[in-house]
């Protein structure tokens, strides 16, 4: 049994520790770190942060952390006693998420860049992995999981979150009876091919169970952005940053301009006629089990 008086100064030393933090609102290095998360990355870390099982003494791994999310949330929730480790091949996230440990000060986590489908380290190295909209940017999905599998201990658990077939199911609409209109039904199969890569429920049950994971919990959840209108959905950048390429590339060097031009008009005709855009994100938590 811990010794009273050594337990409260443990006590003391944990309370000065915090205490002794001073936050400094004119400090311009305080500024990325209060706009860290992205709204877009937000709605699916809230899944894992309201569904995550809190345990002390674990060994926790966030693969694809990105800048540091949801990794630094959950290794502040957490605490002290369990460890955390990033992996990503993001360098230049890597940086930005290392130079945000060291604005936080946190001890309990260590940022490692490598590749999800070979990861460096060993068998049965960690209690948890998560990986928030990870396997929507894998290029190797399977053998992603199986490294998964690999590194956790027996009884560990994998969670993921992904958005879902049926992810801006209104542009693409609009997509489809544009390409439809100017005969181009050839870029359809394309185009259906680009939208199905995000999984359905039974696709991400099937990664999970045809690499020996029992699946202990399901939730499926949606949200929607509004816009007033099409042009200022497709100026969004996130849209930019995120979608427009993939959409692009389904033109095969056809006349771009032409192709979007039209899809902006039908995106503003709708959101006329219904008095704004609405874009529709069905979300998947997984959670299974070695």
């Amino acid at each position: 049994m811990i010794d009273f008086e050594i337990h409260q100064a443990i006590v003391i030393h944990r309370i000065m520790d915090y205490l002794s933090k001073k936050i400094d609102l004119t400090d311009p290095k305080l500024v990325p770190i209060i706009d860290e998360l992205s709204l877009w990355s937000s709605y699916f870390t809230k899944l894992i942060l309201d569904n995550i099982e809190l345990k002390p003494d674990l060994r926790i791994l966030d693969l694809g952390f990105g800048t540091g999310v949801p990794l630094f949330e959950l290794a502040q929730r957490m605490g002290d006693s369990c460890q955390f480790v990033g992996l990503d091949s993001w360098s230049a996230a890597i940086e930005h998420a290392k130079w945000k440990q060291s604005i936080y000060g946190l001890k309990n986590l260590e940022i490692v860049e490598g590749d999800g489908a070979k990861m460096p380290f060993e068998n049965d190295s960690f209690d948890l992995v998560v990986s928030n909209l990870g396997v929507n940017n894998f290029e190797d999905p399977e053998t992603s999981i199986q490294e998964c599998f690999r590194v956790l201990k027996k009884g560990g658990k994998l969670i993921l979150t992904t958005n879902l077939v049926g992810h801006f199911q209104e542009f693409y609409s609009v997509f489809e009876s544009v390409l439809r209109d100017l005969k181009r039904r050839d870029l359809i199969k394309k185009m259906k091919e680009q939208e199905s890569h995000r999984g359905t429920v039974e696709s991400v049950r099937d990664l999970f169970e045809n690499n020996d994971f029992s699946i202990l919990k399901i939730i499926k959840d949606k949200f929607q952005w509004r816009y007033l209108n099409g042009t200022a959905f497709l100026n969004h950048n996130s849209v930019i940053i995120s979608w427009l390429d993939g959409w692009r590339s389904i033109l095969e060097g056809e006349d771009e301009a032409v192709i979007f031009s039209k899809i902006e008009e039908k995106l503003n005709a709708e959101a006329t006629w219904n008095g704004e855009l609405r874009m529709s994100v069905p979300m998947l938590y997984v959670e299974g089990i070695k």
